[in-house]
Order: structure tokens, then C-alpha cells, then sequence
């Protein structure tokens, strides 16, 4: 009886043994992963969904800027949202001569500060419905709310669908939308 006892202790030390290791490595494994989520602009580059918003964040000179401290919140636009833009306009904005132009467009997807969806939620509550937000080039952008989905609407009275969010950088966070948004 005292041998069946003695291996029953050995298992149970072994099986908290080894529950300390596997702790102790899944720890360092997700520690390394939010370590390694960096900056939204890092998030945007990790995702083959924003390789042309990326493509123009980097054609705007903007990379190092949008990875800075922050917080951002960042509206992006998906490779799908970039091709609703017709190929010559979108080639012709991705040329160093209209370098101003491409960031006057792409700050407007920026915002100051960090808005998860429920703040912005809390927001179009508090608003009945709408908000204004004032976009990193000045100009005014609105988000609001319609048929049980959130909207942006931009300067033109254009509408694009806020169909992912809370994708988080260390610096911000990226709201993803269907279709690019354009300043006037």
C-alpha cells in the first residue's frame, strides 16, 4: 500500500511540474506576442488586408509618423476599399508628385487619440446617433450609426462601413472600413 501511495505523490509532483512549465511557457509565448504586436503601422504591414495601405502610407512619407508615440485611431481602409478607387487615380496618387495630396487623404483616416468601438459607441449614444471627429488633416470626418451597422461619412456625403475594429497597436488602434474616404 505505502508503494501505491509513493507513486500516486511522484505523479502528482510531476503532473504540478509539469503544469508549472507549460504556465510558465505559455506565458513567455504570449508576453512575445503582444510584445511583438508593435506599432499600428507594424499591425497594418503584418496584414496582407492593408498591403496597399501600406504601399501609400509609405508613398506619403507618413510610416514614421503614424509610428510614433501616438495614440492614433486609425480608420483603414482594405485592399478591396483601395480597388473601389479607379487604378489610374490610385497609380497617379502613388507618385512622388502628389505626395501632398495621398497624405492629405490618408490623414484623414487618422484621428488623435485612442477609440476602441465602445467608445465610440458611448460616443454616438451620447450624440443620438452621430459624432464629428476631427481627422489629423483638419478636416471634419462623422461616424455615425445606421441600419444597426456604424458609418463614416466623409466631407463628399460618401459612406463607408466600419466592418472590423478594435485591431490594436501599442500606439493606437486600427478600426477596419470598406471603402476609402475622401477629404475635400
Amino acid at each position: 500500500m505505502l508503494s501505491v501511495y509513493s507513486i500516486f505523490t511522484k505523479k502528482i509532483i510531476i503532473m504540478k511540474k509539469f503544469t508549472l512549465i507549460c504556465t510558465i511557457i505559455l506565458s513567455v509565448v504570449f508576453t512575445k506576442d503582444i510584445a511583438a504586436q508593435g506599432t499600428i503601422v507594424d499591425v497594418a504591414a503584418g496584414n496582407k488586408d492593408f498591403s496597399t495601405l501600406v504601399t501609400a502610407l509609405k508613398a506619403a512619407d507618413l510610416v514614421g509618423a503614424l509610428q510614433g508615440d501616438g495614440p492614433f485611431t486609425v480608420f483603414a481602409p482594405t485592399n478591396d476599399a483601395f480597388a473601389k478607387i479607379d487604378a489610374t487615380t490610385l497609380n497617379s496618387l502613388l507618385e512622388e508628385k502628389n505626395q501632398k495630396a495621398l497624405a492629405n487623404i490618408l490623414t484623414y483616416h487618422v484621428v488623435s487619440g485612442k477609440l476602441t468601438a465602445s467608445d465610440v459607441v458611448a460616443a454616438l449614444e451620447k450624440g443620438n446617433g452621430s459624432v464629428e471627429l476631427t481627422a489629423l488633416n483638419g478636416q471634419v470626418i462623422s461616424v455615425m450609426q445606421k441600419d444597426g451597422k456604424i458609418w463614416l461619412k466623409d466631407s463628399n456625403e460618401n459612406y463607408s462601413e466600419i466592418i472590423a475594429t478594435d485591431v490594436m497597436g501599442n500606439n493606437g488602434v486600427i478600426h477596419v472600413i470598406n471603402t476609402v474616404v475622401m477629404p475635400e
